[in-house]
């Protein structure tokens, strides 16, 4: 594995790996790696021939009371997992790499972030947004792989691409959850050993509105009911919210058609839980 810091050095290898006929797939991260991050690399290895995993904690996407300098990091953990993986490069750049001189441009994400957790972040999606294009133009992958577990940012890197015109093919990965059905994530470790035993209930109530879903039901405040009433009689955390819209649009429906999603975020003592389910009627 080869680690580039340089945006002129990845680039000029990346053009000459398209020209090869290399198909390039692409893993864009802030770092601080887990098994989520690890499924996404291991499906692109599976896909393309040459795997690029970028490491950038991007400051664009921090709000003013969300302390950049406070996110977790540990590269030298990040490249040995990156090389286990499979990755071919690890591309990380410094804040002055990406970022040399004030930006002169604003991108502006005008839909599909004034719900779900993007509600609490205006501004949010902008950050990533500019950055991903960033990394697009930089990196210039076949495919870029992303979680589902965050299926709001999979909706907004959707528009952009499409809005854009980058000739990039976006993968969704499903949620990686452990036995229980908890979606992995780094902040379960803040459970405490009862909280841990109660959030599985958080994807058990998911799953009953599947069912519902299934068998018929159309309403969706029917679904959203189901969620809420299961998680609250099986856990002692705080519903943040439940919210079920038209994915990817992320729009209010009041019959359910088509593709959507529904999410929930749930907030015990140290830590908040977001999981989501996508499904599709007719």
């Amino acid at each position: 594995m080869q680690i580039i810091s340089s945006i002129q050095e990845i680039q000029q290898r990346m053009l000459q790996l398209r020209a090869e006929g290399k198909t390039i797939g692409f893993v864009p991260t802030m770092g601080f790696l887990h098994e989520g991050h690890m499924t996404l690399l291991q499906q692109a290895r599976q896909e393309n021939d040459i795997v690029v995993l970028s490491v950038f904690v991007n400051p664009l996407q921090f709000g003013p009371n969300e302390d950049f300098d406070r996110y977790p990091r540990d590269i030298e953990r990040d490249e040995q997992l990156a090389r286990e993986t499979g990755a071919d490069y690890l591309f990380y750049p410094s804040t002055e790499e990406m970022y040399p001189a004030p930006m002169t441009t604003k991108v502006t994400v005008t839909s599909r972030t004034d719900v779900l957790c993007g509600a609490k972040r205006p501004g949010h999606f902008d950050g990533v947004a500019a950055v991903l294009l960033k990394l697009f133009n930089i990196v210039m992958p076949h495919r870029a792989y992303f979680g589902l577990k965050d299926a709001q940012q999979v909706a907004v890197v959707q528009g952009v691409i499409s809005d854009y015109n980058i000739p990039v093919t976006l993968v969704p990965v499903a949620t990686v959850r452990e036995a229980d059905g908890l979606a992995k994530s780094s902040r379960n470790v803040y459970l405490s050993e009862r909280e841990r035993a109660q959030a599985p209930a958080i994807y058990q109530g998911l799953q009953l509105a599947r069912q519902a879903a299934e068998q018929g039901e159309r309403c969706p405040e029917a679904l959203t009911a189901l969620v809420r009433d299961h998680i609250v009689s099986h856990t002692e955390g705080e519903m943040d919210y439940i919210q079920l819209y038209s994915y990817p649009e992320l729009e209010s429906v009041s019959e359910l058609a088509g593709t959507f999603i529904i999410a929930v975020a749930v907030k015990f003592a140290r830590a908040r839980l977001i999981d989501n389910i996508i499904l599709t009627v007719e």
